[in-house]
């Protein structure tokens, strides 16, 4: 049996939790936020047989979509001089994934 921790942006939460639902998955949601970008993100664990575990990682692979959103960054501010924020994009989206072994399960 494995642990699985997935890190999934907000905007794919309710597809991908949707998508292990209907395959039958039990998923745990945690709320979380990522250091990069200060944006909202989920955590999802999930306990899985190591048989099902290509199943598990092909919906997440399926249903985490990458995409390019713009952000900026702030140049540095001189007191008495204005600021430009530097645009740019950055790739979110996609799953960063964790999978451990479990040495025991147990559910009452």
């Amino acid at each position: 049996m494995k642990l699985v921790f997935a890190i999934i942006q907000d905007q794919d939460t309710n597809h991908v939790v949707d998508a292990l639902t209907v395959a039958k998955f039990r998923v745990t949601k945690l709320s979380s936020s990522g250091g990069f970008l200060k944006s909202g993100n989920t955590t999802l664990l999930m306990g899985v047989e190591d048989e099902r575990l290509d199943e598990l990682m092909g919906i997440l692979e399926r249903e985490s979509s990458q995409r390019e959103v713009p952000a900026s960054v702030m140049s540095m501010n001189i007191p008495g001089d204005s600021y430009m924020p530097y645009p740019f994009n950055v790739q979110v989206g996609g799953a960063t994934i964790f999978i451990l072994d479990v040495q025991e399960y147990l559910r009452y």
